[in-house]
């Protein structure tokens, strides 16, 4: 029921002031409206108009109005929308020209495309293009898949995001995180397993997009986040380790590969170990050197030193490119005097890849797998492969962003599209990856070569890339701030590191769920001991959010030992719910066991600063006494008619007792 008075005399023209809350507006003259019309439709219903009870007392009168009549709105009823008619407004609404623009961004930036700004993505491609080459055939090799294969995946994402993504900057193409969540759900079943998953995890994203799960990704808290990549960092360096010291044993897990390096270290090999260990360092110093400005002050720059600083950020950036090539020149120029100290990349298909549909079945020697077999293999990997690239993809557009929202629901239909186009030229799963911003789609052409590069610089290439992954510097602020935010971070980290990444990841929501629920159940209620100023004492309880199932006998179990103990059985207790946003029905019967334990040792208690929504979920479980009030004065009030022993109190048809705050 909804609580307000009239005040002045008790004519039906009297002007009406509400005690607790206002809903409706004020009219041409400055009275309140009470949110509808006075038309004779409404004068006819009798629980409306002529059926509002009003107390007289005094100069003051009780009105109590049904809940759903006092929110109608003004005019004549409007019910709600079939479902035929609400489908017809989102079809019309969804397709107007700022809609698509939203949905299809380059026919919102390609008008305005300039001469210059295309003059700049060339050059941006071209550079960038030259660190794809040796990254893509690095993270195939991440996957245990064939070096082409990363190769394909480089070039046709980045076009079907340029018509569909949000972030100008940011690039997509095959990662170190996604090689190797393909390499962990492909379970050995190849390059055609890889183009499934590809194609799948694009469903699941462009799906999750167009139902706008993308709150799913909100679960994923920072600790979990920081304590996944840095184990992911960790396995796939570990991983490059047995071509560092020119080992043949697969593997990839973190422990069968640490296994294997101590079972075979005498068999490692010092030409490939000298390489790997030069190429690591070669690149950690190239990457570096950007740092190094040629004049100290913009005034005080030559056309000379404008020129080595760029000469230097080109050096730095394609440093990978650099190395990889020199490496393969030594390579070859071995090979043609006939001595090979490296292991090579070896054969790279030469050419573009044929586009065509997924091959949805993988033939396995003399077995061929179908596709619901290959769906049964790749288990979790659907779910999980999808989460973490979308992930991965908007943390990354975040940080191109420069500050301006980012589209969650558009990243994920273009990440879904891209994954989806991409399986159709046999790529693995696709996502955001920082130290790009395009590729070379020419790079095919030039495959023959790359069959020299050897293994041990692309290993080398990788190590140097993901060692900036394990961040070891958040460590330190997490422990200043929240220490406990340290044990899902270390969960998720050692859960990852030790079985596999799904499992890290699923451990460390699970702690960060237990830890809500737990805080959930067990708010912090603040109990403190007041005195009015005419000298009465109360109570006041306030918990710190809103009322749930988990929480109400926990609160309830509080609020009543503090009325025995502090309050002597006898003291009001005035509950503070300013942080009480919502409530359900086990709080509201909470609640009002909660009354009828004061009721029962006739000690008061009073709700102060009740939401209105809060205070008709409680009246709806009917309890004895519900006293509440929204303003200081009211409450002072209330306080002294308990120590004067005079409350009057006016019952209305419901049962449920209304305190006049105006005697």
């Amino acid at each position: 029921m909804t609580k307000f008075k009239l005040n002045g005399d008790s004519n039906i023209g009297s002007q009406v002031t509400l005690t607790s809350f206002m809903v409706g507006g004020m009219d041409d003259a400055g009275q309140v409206n009470l949110g509808y019309e006075a038309s004779e439709e409404y004068t006819k219903d009798k629980n409306v108009c002529i059926g509002c009870q009003k107390k007289n007392t005094g100069n003051s009168a009780i009105l109590n109005l049904p809940d759903e009549t006092f929110l109608t709105r003004r005019g004549p009823y409007r019910s709600k929308p079939k479902f035929k008619e609400w489908l017809t407004d989102k079809a019309k609404n969804g397709c107007t020209k700022k809609v698509l623009c939203k949905r299809v961004p380059i026919l919102a930036w390609l008008p305005t495309y300039s001469l210059d700004t295309a003059v700049c993505d060339l050059v941006a491609g071209i550079t960038v293009g030259l660190t794809v080459i040796p990254q893509a055939i690095a993270y195939a090799n991440i996957a245990g898949l064939p070096p082409q294969i990363g190769l394909y995946s480089s070039f046709m994402a980045c076009f079907v995001y340029a018509i569909f993504g949000s972030c100008k900057d940011s690039p997509i193409g095959p990662t170190a995180i996604s090689g190797l969540l393909t390499r962990e759900n492909i379970h050995g079943l190849g390059a055609p397993a890889a183009t499934i998953l590809c194609f799948l995890s694009g469903c699941v994203v462009f799906l999750m997009g167009i139902f706008q799960f993308g709150f799913l990704i909100d679960f994923i808290s920072g600790p979990v986040s920081v304590g996944f990549t840095s184990a992911a960092a960790i396995i796939i360096a570990t991983t490059q380790m047995k071509d560092i010291l020119g080992l043949p044993y697969p593997g990839g897990d973190f422990v069968v590969v640490w296994e294997q390096i101590i079972q075979h270290i005498s068999e490692a090999s010092f030409y490939d170990t000298a390489l790997g260990v030069t190429t690591i360092l070669v690149l950690l110093s190239l990457r570096s050197i950007k740092n190094i400005q040629f004049g100290s002050s913009e005034n005080e720059k030559k056309p000379m030193h404008v020129f080595l600083n760029k000469l230097i950020w080109l050096i730095s950036t394609a440093r990978n490119i650099i190395l990889v090539c020199v490496t393969a020149g030594l390579a070859y120029y071995f090979d043609v005097n006939g001595s090979q100290p490296f292991r090579l990349t070896g054969y790279i298909k030469p050419g573009l890849p044929e586009v065509k549909p997924p091959s949805f079945e993988v033939n396995m020697g003399n077995k061929t797998q179908s596709f619901i077999e290959v769906t049964s293999t790749l288990g979790s990997g659907l779910l999980v492969v999808p989460l973490l690239t979308i992930l991965e993809n908007i943390a990354l557009a975040k940080v191109f962003s420069e500050g301006k929202a980012i589209d969650a629901t558009q990243e994920m239909l273009a990440l879904g599209v891209c994954n989806i186009a991409s399986s159709f030229v046999q790529s693995m799963p696709v996502s955001g990856a920082l130290s790009r911003g395009a590729v070379n789609n020419a790079s095919g052409f030039l495959t023959p070569w790359f069959s020299y590069i050897p293994k041990a610089s692309l290993a080398g290439v990788i190590i140097a890339a993901v060692v900036f992954m394990v961040e070891l510097q958040v460590v330190k602020p997490m422990w200043k701030t929240k220490k406990s935010d340290l044990i899902p971070a270390a969960a998720t980290f050692l859960g990852c590191l030790l079985l596999r990444l799904e499992v890290g990841i699923v451990l460390g929501i699970s702690i960060n769920v237990i830890f809500l629920l737990y805080q959930s159940a067990r708010p912090s209620v603040h109990v403190e001991k007041l005195t009015t100023s005419l000298g009465c004492d109360y109570l006041l309880i306030t918990p710190d959010r809103s009322l749930a199932f988990p929480s109400v006998e926990y609160v309830r179990s509080i609020v009543s030992k503090a009325g025995i103990k502090q309050g002597s059985s006898s003291t009001p207790v005035v509950i503070d719910a300013k942080h009480i946003q919502a409530a359900d029905f086990t709080a509201a019967k909470g609640i009002k066991s909660l009354i009828d334990d004061f009721h029962k040792r006739s000690q008061p208690i009073f709700f102060f600063n009740l939401k209105p929504s809060v205070s008709s979920i409680f009246q709806g479980v009917g309890p004895k006494e519900f006293v509440h009030c929204n303003t200081y004065e009211e409450l002072n009030r209330l306080l002294q008619l308990h120590c004067k022993n005079g409350i009057c109190k006016t019952k209305n048809e419901s049962s449920h007792e209304i305190i006049d705050l105006n005697l």
